[in-house]
């Protein structure tokens, strides 16, 4: 059977249009017609050269994804994409509702409404093997192609309006960096027009590929699964640290953001007896004191009894917050929990294919805005 390739590739399209003497200036009005008509097939865009035509017959399809099912959260702001891929594979993407008028801003109401974050994988399992994290029991099974990355897009703007992307789904995206980069160019371009500003890329610290990003794709966001602030503790939290030296890997993320002038996120998740230490928040201060960051604190979210963490108290995220802030005059967050019951919670991303019975039916859905400021 012909192995079809998305639409969405924009690589792939790019290169069949050329060599067969069709102008690329219509990859836009084709993605622009699909995203209007997700039903369509390719032969009812209209207005392409004859030849385009015969092309996209034989060689692409509108979609080479499908939504599988659609589970909503009982938090009421939080749904769970799973997404069927070509080869029979399986992958997840979250979508997050947030009010950005909730709080002040420079001590007055903020204005806005209602947001939506899109939460988007970039391989079908990992080969990091983070401990605390689901996806990372699956194994590595293989890299999405900037296709099925757009299509998740895709998919969630149906239904809902997209405002925020971030790739902290499966996978970790700096592997993928081909990949990555080119769905981010047609995400950032038309017909979807995302600001880079509204796009995070967050990595375990994929040195040769940071040291990259910044040329490649100027403007979006960086975060950084940091996770602990000495390469110890790192390794027997992400074993793929190892690979990657602290020391290293602050170095840099220095020229990152010399380069970019712009803030870099931190994760941190808080492991009870792990790092959630009053000493860890004083050694990670020290460590970040020369960056412009913001520190995003990640109560951890446990994926099964099995689990070999437990989650820190709330008075110790409290604590380890106000040392970075107090002392060390960090902006430090703490992420709200969201969609645990539909397991679409950070680092709970695993594909378990659910009962018929539980799923639920595509519904139109409000809203969403960025988890991480």
């Amino acid at each position: 059977m012909a192995t079809y390739r998305s639409v969405f590739d924009a690589a792939e399209l790019r290169a069949q249009l050329n060599d067969a003497g069709i102008n690329t200036k219509f990859m836009a009005s084709i993605w622009k017609y699909v995203l209007q008509n997700p039903g369509c097939e390719l032969d009812e865009i209209p207005d392409l050269p004859s030849s385009a035509y015969r092309l996209l017959r034989t060689k692409f399809k509108p979609f080479t994804s499908t939504v599988h099912s659609v589970f909503h959260s009982t938090d009421g702001v939080t749904t769970k994409l799973l997404i069927k891929l070509q080869n029979g594979a399986f992958v997840e993407a979250v979508i997050m509702t947030y009010d950005t008028r909730l709080g002040k801003y420079g001590g007055k109401p903020r204005l806005g409404g209602p947001r939506s974050t899109l939460c988007i994988s970039s391989q079908v399992g990992c080969k990091m093997g983070c401990k605390f994290c689901a996806t990372g029991t699956m194994g590595f099974k293989n890299n999405l192609t900037s296709g099925e990355i757009v299509e998740q897009l895709v998919h969630a703007s149906l239904l809902t309006n997209i405002r925020n992307v971030v790739f902290m789904g499966m996978g970790e995206p700096l592997n993928n960096y081909t990949a990555l980069v080119e769905a981010i160019r047609v995400m950032t371009g038309s017909p979807f027009q995302l600001s880079p500003k509204r796009i995070t890329v967050s990595t375990v610290g994929i040195i040769h590929a940071i040291n990259k990003l910044y040329s490649d794709l100027p403007g979006l966001n960086l975060a950084v699964s940091l996770h602990a602030p000495v390469q110890e503790i790192r390794c027997q939290i992400m074993p793929s640290a190892r690979a990657f030296p602290l020391e290293k890997l602050m170095t840099a993320l220095q020229t990152y953001q010399k380069n970019s002038q712009q803030k870099i996120f931190i994760e941190y998740i808080m492991l009870d007896g792990m790092n959630d230490e009053e000493q860890h928040a004083h050694r990670l201060g020290k460590l970040l004191e020369t960056f412009q960051v913001v520190v995003n604190l990640i109560p951890f979210n446990p994926i099964g009894s099995s689990s070999q963490f437990r989650t820190s108290s709330d008075q110790k995220v409290s604590d380890f917050q106000k040392i970075l802030r107090g002392t060390y005059n960090i902006r430090t967050t703490v992420r709200k929990q969201m969609g645990q019951d539909i397991s679409g919670a950070c680092g709970q991303l695993v594909v378990n294919l659910p009962d018929k019975r539980t799923r639920e039916n595509t519904s139109l859905l409000t809203d969403i805005e960025d988890l991480r400021i």
